[in-house]
């Protein structure tokens, strides 16, 4: 095999996280790679809510059906945006070296969380977002906030919101530190991320030579830490239709894990922050997930999905 195509979509991230992938590729296996623009659901819908539209399945189908067409050898995701569960003749081939994972609030005039004034207006489309950002401040107002990144901010500029929240990974990426006055980096226990938060996953077609030409792509570190956080997640049954939040964070032997859940106006919630050994990573995020079941989780969760 001489050359690879990937699927990707049009957006400023997910252009950089197809390149990124493609020069990786490139260097490793001296092999032609070529990027295929598509649009997604995702990318047009965005009067609405993603909990009310179908979820973060919406960024990947459109790319996911022009692999089982054969016009596309493999797809880059926001790793967080990839369901638990791939259509048959898809596979997640591999899942490279993670960006840092925390929360970012970016702002023309205020220079941290502590300096909004009381009723300052926040955009986040995520709902996990929502839901720690009023467990912190109950008296903010939260406004979905959907579209590319590159409008997200315009909008910030135009003085529609007095912040906005974004993973810190697609500032990095895009180099959109210069874009804003003003960024302030949460830590996990302010706000925990999105599961896979920061990583990219890379979906292939169930190839063998395609799946040992992706091998390279694979961080032993990240595959850990994300591995803990979907076996949560799919536990759970929650999506993005759902407030959940659940990291993991591999320290040389040790995994920090921090979990929450709850309803979006952050009225009820469950939370907790395990400390395990590297070796025990295996079926931990199971292991946890049944911890928040046995507490009222899939009620609670159930209750969130009536108040979207």
């Amino acid at each position: 095999m001489n050359q690879l195509i990937i699927a990707t979509r049009k957006s400023a991230l997910a252009l950089w996280q197809s390149e990124y992938i493609a020069q990786i590729l490139k260097n490793e296996h001296n092999i032609e790679v070529i990027l295929e623009g598509f649009k997604t659901k995702g990318d047009v819908l965005l009067d609405s809510p993603l909990a009310k539209i179908g979820g973060k399945g919406l960024f990947t189908k459109e790319l996911e059906e022009s692999m089982l067409r054969n016009e596309a050898h493999l797809a880059v995701h926001s790793l967080k945006d990839v369901p638990s569960f791939f259509p048959k003749g898809l596979v997640l081939a591999a899942v490279s070296k993670r960006e840092k994972s925390n929360d970012a609030m970016l702002s023309q005039k205020y220079q941290d969380f502590s300096s909004l004034p009381k009723g300052a207006k926040i955009g986040t489309t995520s709902l996990r977002r929502k839901m720690q950002l009023l467990l912190l401040r109950p008296d903010l107002e939260i406004i979905s906030l959907r579209g590319n990144v590159n409008s997200r901010i315009e909008k910030l500029k135009n003085g529609d919101f007095d912040a906005i929240i974004l993973a810190i990974a697609g500032i990095k990426r895009l180099g959109l530190d210069k874009e804003v006055n003003f960024i302030y980096e949460f830590s996990k226990d302010e706000l925990i991320p999105a599961a896979s938060q920061g990583a990219l996953g890379i979906e292939s077609i169930e190839d063998v030579k395609i799946l040992d030409l992706l091998k390279c792509l694979n961080d032993e570190n990240t595959l850990i830490e994300t591995t803990i956080e979907r076996e949560f997640i799919a536990t759970l049954e929650g999506g993005c239709q759902v407030p959940i939040g659940i990291n993991a964070e591999l320290k040389e032997d040790t995994i920090c894990i921090r979990a929450i859940l709850g309803l979006p106006d952050a009225s009820q919630i469950l939370k907790d922050k395990k400390i395990i050994k590297k070796n025990d990573f295996k079926g931990f995020g199971k292991i946890l997930a049944r911890e928040f079941i046995n507490k009222g989780a899939k009620e609670l969760l159930k209750k969130a999905e009536g108040m979207i």
